[in-house]
């Protein structure tokens, strides 16, 4: 997904150093606030707060994956909108948004898609109306500027996963009912592929630094979270676990977001680091890129905390539906982290 119209020169570090602290004092305001659970039967909204859809065809997936987990569906008005390559104006979009929150019928918001533009809607947002009306939403990629800001000035736990139109296969969707209908404190272990290879090669994890951490995860797509920084809608990161992933971005590209997030202070505040999958970044043709091991070594490897690599996150097929707030334990040496406690109201 294109995301570089939206980003633009937001990761100048020099210029966000004077509100590094701004998003902290804001996110520590708020004590941690858990949505509604879910059940069969509940009503769920499909909004599109990022980039249009291609065709109405995504749209009428969307709806038909929500109706075989159970639920009944309630689209926003302006679901099928475009404006640009937006899903209708940022009035519309976060209207769509607020409403859909206001509403006691509607028990969860599933995100359509991502793409780019949900920073847009941060200023247009109701946080009062959130905070009183506290419930699922779910969706990844443009949607972690919705994650971030959300959490900072409510403290509401969100969910970083499939988006509606997404891949809804037997990985998705068992992991979305042990979620959100079982409640289960999950375990996110990768899934073991071995196939026909003496040694398994895909779904590894890699240790950066060995050890367990406690914390509540934060983060999301590495370049939405880098090009809200000096704003007020960061998470607080004290002792915090970052997750991270992101598609489509040169080493140069990943290397300067990393030094945003170092230069802003959020990197030495965290108490433990997870990094997703980084989908068709790797070095182009020219002489003398980083690798993306060599980033994370230099960014990741002095802090001296626990930090692994090759979770299932990010803009992968099968992917983890990731708590947003949910407290975990990290075990990096074991590449898995795990629900400590309930991210559902009683």
């Amino acid at each position: 997904m294109d995301r570089r119209q939206f980003l633009g020169s937001a990761a100048l570090a020099t210029s966000l150093l004077p509100l590094a602290g701004t998003a902290g004092a804001t996110a520590s305001a708020h004590k941690r606030l858990l949505p509604a659970p879910l059940n069969k039967g509940d009503t769920v909204g499909l909004v599109s707060p990022s980039s249009a859809s291609d065709d109405s065809f995504s749209l009428q997936l969307a709806r038909e994956a929500m109706e075989a987990l159970g639920f009944k569906v309630k689209a926003g008005p302006h679901l099928a909108s475009r404006y640009g390559h937006l899903a209708g104006t940022d009035a519309e979009r976060a209207g769509d948004l607020n409403a859909m929150f206001a509403d006691s019928t509607v028990k969860a918001i599933v995100c359509v898609r991502g793409g780019s533009g949900a920073a847009r809607l941060l200023p247009l947002l109701d946080y009062d109306a959130i905070r009183r009306n506290p419930k699922v939403l779910l969706g990844y990629s443009d949607i972690t500027a919705l994650h971030s800001a959300i959490h900072a000035k409510t403290g509401l736990v969100t969910f970083h996963g499939q988006v509606g139109s997404g891949s809804w296969n037997a990985f998705n969707a068992d992991q979305f009912r042990r979620l959100f209908f079982d409640r289960e404190l999950i375990e996110y272990r990768n899934k073991a592929e071995a196939g026909d290879e003496l040694v398994p090669r895909r779904n590894r994890t890699l240790a950066i630094r060995g050890g367990k951490a406690r914390g509540e995860l934060v983060g999301g797509n590495l370049s939405v979270l880098a090009a809200l920084a000096g704003s007020s809608y960061l998470p607080d990161f004290n002792g915090r676990i970052l997750f991270l992933e992101d598609v489509g971005e040169a080493p140069y590209r990943i290397d300067r977001m990393f030094s945003t997030l170092k230069l802003m202070g959020a990197l030495d505040r965290i108490a433990g680091f997870i990094f997703g999958e980084c989908s068709d970044c790797k070095p182009g043709d020219g002489y003398g890129s980083l690798t993306l091991e060599q980033i994370l070594d230099d960014h990741i490897g002095p802090l001296k905390i626990p930090a692994y690599r090759g979770a299932m996150i990010g803009h992968i097929r099968e992917q983890f539906i990731v708590p947003v707030g949910g407290m975990v334990e990290l075990d990096a040496d074991a590449g898995t982290f795990r629900l400590l406690e309930p991210v559902f109201r009683a």
